[in-house]
């Protein structure tokens, strides 16, 4: 038999016990219902209240226990980590995602808005919204639904993020603005989308209407040379077929702009394929137009790869080097092609020291047939872009008027583990 000490040290346990779990269901924030029907018991507890009461209930041994619970994730937990949860969730979106607290500071930014407008999403976290978006306090909508207390719904935004923008407000306890949560849709792929489809109809007028009368002209010429006095022949071979073969060319190249090609990725790594297989091309033309090449590679993206077509990654890369050549001024040209691992994105940036870009034409780099040029045919970057999308990444311009242009590159970065499944 146990002594009077033994039951009694029992029984401190056992009361030590029960405190403790009083105490833990105190700290449970969120209401919670458990049945245990063996024991014929009903524990209750409700939000805001601290402790829990305890009803009987009749005993039915043979039914299984039944935990029932109603988490309100505003009230029952602490926000922030509910913002951790979501964040990885919200990078898979194509959409821009911005959380910003009562002071219009971001708490949370998805990984699209971060890579569309440049930044680095972490060092974002903390900072003032307009740190981000770079455009005045007036103009950002989610400062707007900060000032006015009203959501705004499918809100269309014209500065220089066209898109459509949806706000919401979440409040504390006492009334107060505990987030503004923004999500805002671009509409820029969706105009260059358009803007492709009219070209695609356009090209396909140029093909039947001029291609075949190019070729049959062509064909009669050289049919015609035998018959025809030196000086004409001369004229037809220098002029008239280099002209008729350029024109040739110019629809070949359109079409590629319109019309999808096939894209026969494989999975190489971006540092070697620059060291290798561009610069093999590159350093010719570098040797023949005096222009200093160099590389600034990013050693971790060793462990990544990228799944691309070679052929049509190097011809982007051939469209940017020539068109860099075609500005060069009197000063000695060069040119840098460097690489950044940086939120799950490869980044190449091809800079130049030429003479830039004007603001008032930058916007226009990638449309189809405009140049700048007097014998272009604005299709390069157009088409160079085009390869770059159908790759799933994206291209764009950043350029000083009389201090260089740089063309950003951004493709999907995967881990070798990834591309190995």
């Amino acid at each position: 038999m146990e002594s009077h000490e033994q039951l009694k040290q029992k029984i401190n346990e056992l009361e030590e016990e029960i405190r403790l779990y009083k105490r833990f269901v105190e700290h449970i924030s969120f209401p919670f219902s458990y049945v245990d029907y063996e024991l014929g018991k009903v524990i209750k507890k409700e939000r805001n209240i601290p402790s829990a009461t305890i009803e009987t209930i009749e005993k039915e041994e043979k039914r299984t226990p039944i935990l029932q619970w109603n988490i309100d994730l505003q009230k029952d937990y602490p926000f922030e980590q509910v913002e951790q949860f979501l964040a990885p969730i919200f990078d898979l979106v194509s959409h821009h995602i911005v959380f910003v607290d009562a002071e219009g500071k971001i708490t949370l930014c998805n990984l699209q808005a971060a890579n569309d407008v440049g930044v680095n999403r972490d060092d974002m976290i903390g900072k003032h919204i307009r740190e981000l978006l770079n455009i005045p306090d007036e103009q950002i909508m989610t400062l707007k639904t900060l000032r006015t207390k009203q959501p705004l719904y499918n809100c269309e935004v014209l500065d220089r993020y066209y898109g459509i923008i949806n706000t919401r407000i979440l409040y504390n306890e006492d009334g107060s603005i505990k987030r503004v949560i923004s999500m805002f849709q671009s509409l820029n792929q969706i105009k260059e989308a358009e803007k492709l489809a009219i070209a695609g109809r356009i090209a396909a007028g140029i093909a039947h209407e001029i291609r075949n009368p190019l070729t049959t002209v062509r064909g009669y010429l050289q049919f015609l040379k035998e018959q025809l006095p030196e000086h004409i022949v001369t004229l037809i071979d220098q002029l008239l077929i280099p002209e008729l073969d350029r024109a040739n060319d110019i629809i070949t190249d359109f079409l590629n702009v319109a019309k999808p090609s096939e894209v026969k990725a494989e999975w190489i790594g971006i540092n070697e394929f620059i060291r290798h297989d561009l610069d093999l091309l590159l350093q010719s033309e570098a040797l023949l137009h005096n222009v200093e090449l160099s590389y600034h590679l990013d050693e971790k993206l060793q462990q990544y790869v990228v799944n691309i077509d070679k052929n049509q990654l190097l011809q982007v890369f051939i469209n940017l080097f020539r068109n860099a050549i075609e500005a060069k001024t009197e000063k000695s040209l060069r040119v840098d092609i460097e690489t950044k691992l940086h939120n799950n994105l490869v980044q190449i940036y091809v800079h130049d020291n030429g003479p830039g870009i004007p603001s008032t034409i930058i916007h226009h780099v990638f449309d189809p047939f405009f140049s700048t040029k007097s014998a272009g045919t604005g299709l390069g970057l157009s088409l160079s872009r085009k390869i770059i999308e159908l790759h799933k990444g994206s291209m764009r311009v950043q350029s000083e008027f009389g201090n260089g242009s740089c063309f950003i590159i951004e493709l999907p970065a995967y881990s070798k583990n990834e591309a190995a499944i």
